[in-house]
């Protein structure tokens, strides 16, 4: 099955909208005086889904361009892939922050690739003529499977393969996670795990999953890797030494044709900065207590990494 992220399918509600989004949802930035209007390197209009962490790529990446002189032109919130993908091929946007595993699938149903070089490569040929990918961030929002730092310490488990030194484990995800291929599955197949007992919450990682991961009512967990349930709580996420889980990479997607020069590397730059503990910080003051709107987040982020002043 193919892995579709819940805040991309939360992100269908406002589909219908699109064309809305796409007009209304503009704003510019120039930091230097690059060139205007839509033609040339010189000026880049960069969209978003409609998630905050995404949105918050987006201006990272904008606001990055605008301080080297580039004219950068927004359209957040889009909506799902259905309507900001066909925006970028018909050049409404010329950027958009990926998951790289997630744009493969989209592009290529039959694509199985998994470590991110594979991803990346494929993902080259995938791609219309008229986009390019750059550089993989090395961050990721892709499912992980997470324990509690006291069973992590007490059953020394910092990896996948270790859960099969130990007797029978519970893992809750998602109900499909019990068929999927790199669900229960997967970890037969990879890893040789026969002593996973599954119990399925429908909540994508949510309050009921980490209410039965903290309780030990299960010992495993299927959580995305940027929510911050994982900072708050302190859990530790396994590594996933055979990639059972497909890379889901922060990739920008530019128009061939703006990405190169200064606007290539001042991307790159930005994506190289870019870890999963980045995501999750981001995603916990936006979705946390604080309610940080996105271009908050990413201009505090630029100052704090030396591209903006």
């Amino acid at each position: 099955m193919k892995r579709i992220h819940p805040r991309l399918l939360a992100a269908v509600a406002v589909t219908a909208a699109a064309g809305l989004a796409l007009a209304g949802c503009s704003s510019s930035s120039s930091l230097g005086g690059g060139s205007g209007g839509g033609s040339g390197a010189g000026s880049i209009t960069v969209g978003s889904a409609a998630f905050p962490e995404n949105v918050t790529l987006a201006y990272a990446y904008g606001e990055a361009l605008a301080a080297k002189g580039v004219t950068v032109t927004y359209k957040v919130n889009i909506g799902q892939r259905a309507a900001y993908f066909p925006a970028l091929q018909k050049g409404e946007i010329d950027l958009i922050p990926e998951y790289a595993g997630s744009i493969l699938s989209f592009l290529n149903k039959n694509a199985n690739q998994k470590s991110g070089d594979e991803v990346a490569s494929a993902l080259d040929d995938a791609l219309p003529k008229k986009l390019t990918a750059l550089d993989l961030a090395p961050g990721a929002d892709a499912d992980s499977l997470n324990v509690t730092s006291e069973f992590s310490d007490t059953n020394k488990v910092t990896s996948i393969a270790d859960l099969s030194k130990l007797g029978s484990v519970t893992l809750t995800a998602n109900p499909e996670f019990e068929t999927r291929p790199d669900g229960i599955p997967g970890l037969k197949s990879v890893y040789g795990l026969s002593n996973i007992q599954f119990q399925a919450i429908n909540d994508s990682g949510g309050p009921a999953t980490l209410k039965a991961l903290l309780d030990g009512t299960v010992q495993v967990a299927d959580i995305y890797s940027t929510t911050p349930s994982i900072l708050d709580n302190k859990l530790v996420t396994l590594e996933d030494p055979k990639n059972l889980f497909a890379s889901q990479q922060i990739v920008p997607i530019l128009t061939a044709s703006k990405a190169k020069g200064d606007v290539a590397d001042t991307v790159n730059a930005v994506s190289k900065k870019i870890t999963t503990k980045t995501l999750l910080q981001w995603n916990k003051r936006t979705g946390g207590d604080e309610k940080a709107d996105p271009k908050t987040v990413a201009t505090d982020w630029l100052k704090q990494n030396g591209f903006t002043k």
